[in-house]
């Protein structure tokens, strides 16, 4: 049987051996434009209103990557997912899908704040962003009660995640002064700063948008 929600053009599912939630940022391989990467804490301010106003954030957390969870219309999807889990053993795909591609805005946006990319976040096209989750097999891959408890099992992420969410901060403030004086975002911090945005999304898509069972791995690489 076709599947009746396509994946989005350019949409790359992970592979079937890989982490099921996957995040990367093409480099730069390109000077950056010094003059809003020295006014970005202000040009950035219209796009982050415009997704508070998409994800109705009540909430945020770590390395320069805001998400905001709701219960209800706006924001993460999470606590109709988990019921839907627990007694029906079901994920309706088109709150897969709203999660995924406000996952994908935020991203972007995030990417902006964190100077990885100088062009304007969209709020649809995907850009240097690669951010795809794995559909789940509801029945055969999610179990009943663990919605209940992964955001409890993922407290070893959070310690961890503040500490790099301290690091990341760091080495932007570091790359905005390398971008002012070279027009480059110096490639170790680079990868270390999309990296810790990695470890972010595949806590987030285990304990709060529901998506895996799947342990996230601690590991800054893909």
């Amino acid at each position: 049987m076709n599947d009746p929600y396509p994946a989005a053009e350019g949409s790359v599912p992970p592979p079937s051996d890989a982490y099921p939630a996957q995040y990367d940022v093409d480099y730069p391989d390109r000077p950056l434009n010094r003059l809003t990467t020295f006014f970005r804490i202000f040009t950035v301010i219209p796009i982050a209103i415009v997704l508070t106003l998409v994800s109705g954030s009540s909430g945020s957390y770590g390395g320069g990557d805001t998400y905001g969870y709701a219960a209800a219309a706006g924001g993460f999807l999470v606590a109709a997912p988990l019921l839907m889990i627990l007694f029906r053993k079901k994920y309706p795909r088109w709150w897969f899908d709203w999660n995924q591609e406000l996952l994908r805005f935020t991203g972007r946006v995030a990417i902006y704040v964190s100077l990885l990319d100088d062009r304007y976040p969209s709020t649809d096209e995907r850009q240097s962003l690669r951010l795809d989750l794995r559909y789940p097999d509801v029945e055969n891959e999610l179990q009943r009660g663990m919605p209940l408890v992964k955001w409890l099992l993922a407290i070893p992420h959070y310690i961890v995640l503040f500490f790099l969410g301290i690091g990341a901060f760091f080495a932007v403030v570091f790359a905005w002064f390398a971008i002012l004086f070279t027009g480059r975002y110096p490639r170790e911090l680079f990868d270390f700063v999309v990296g810790v945005h990695r470890w972010w999304l595949r806590v987030a898509a285990y304990a709060f948008v529901l998506t895996t069972d799947q342990y996230p791995p601690f590991r800054l690489s893909p």
